[in-house]
């Protein structure tokens, strides 16, 4: 995606990821911020957490993971 590397299977606390719409087992891995309403209010938004999202090569259904280990 926005590093054009190969898209790769992903595992999450010890089980393979599957795509929920598609069943693809390729993903892109990307890092978000979580914005909140209350922090985008008081210009924090850089404080927010971070989250994993992989992208599906096939559909690209992105699925988010505050903690993906």
């Amino acid at each position: 995606m926005a590093d054009y590397k190969e898209p790769q299977m992903v595992t999450i606390k010890g089980n393979e990821l599957r795509c929920p719409v598609c069943s693809n087992e390729r993903f892109w891995e990307q890092q978000a911020q979580m914005n909140t309403a209350i922090m985008n209010f008081f210009n924090l938004d850089w404080a927010n957490s971070p989250a994993t999202c992989y992208i599906c090569s096939s559909c690209t259904h992105v699925s988010w993971f505050l903690k993906a280990e």
